[in-house]
């Protein structure tokens, strides 16, 4: 697989469009505005443990963009559920893990260098007493570990530079390894 190619005259390395990348930090550094994103999901219950979320969109530079999408999600048979799609904590891990692969491919491709492969192994520890209000600790991770194989033409300091770069601007590291204020509002009907 040639992972350069040229198309319309456009660079794209990794799959990705190095200048469509460059024209959108350009009209962002011109206009923060432009740069503005809103994400919102619906998630409704189907019975026992397994919910429905629905992507119907999501705001960018002050415009809606319609999108249709529906992620199911289930606990395992040992969690009480039917272990008929991945769980939260799976779908949590795997948004760090794919927002990351974005920030990598992305970096990359910036930089010139061609990938062979990529893969990122995150876990974690939830201890279920503090979910099932058994004992006075955490009820979710402590901390996560993550792992990063990655394979290409870069040199080793140009793919620790990427890292520190991905580190220093994936949304969902961000989101992950501080504190995000959470405002609920409970309606009961």
């Amino acid at each position: 697989m040639n992972a350069i190619t040229k198309f319309d005259e456009r660079q794209v390395i990794n799959g990705i469009d190095v200048g469509a990348v460059q024209a959108l930090a350009g009209a962002v550094a011109a206009d923060k505005a432009k740069g503005m994103t809103n994400w919102k999901v619906s998630t409704q219950w189907q019975g026992q443990t397994w919910s429905r979320t629905k992507v119907e969109g999501y705001g960018i530079g002050g415009q809606h963009i319609a999108r249709n999408f529906a992620i199911d999600v289930d606990e395992p048979l040992e969690l009480c559920g039917q272990n008929r799609f991945p769980n939260p904590q799976e779908y949590l891990l795997a948004a760090l893990n794919a927002c990351m692969t974005v920030g990598y491919v992305a970096q990359c491709a910036l930089r010139g260098i061609v990938l062979d492969s990529l893969e990122i192994e995150t876990e974690g520890d939830i201890d279920l007493r503090g979910f099932l209000g058994l004992a006075d600790v955490a009820p979710g991770y402590e901390n996560l570990s993550y792992t990063v194989r990655i394979k290409g033409d870069g040199t080793e300091a140009q793919f620790a530079e990427v890292h520190a770069a991905v580190m220093a601007t994936s949304p969902n590291f961000h989101n992950l390894a501080r504190a995000v204020t959470l405002k609920p509002t409970l309606v009961v009907e």
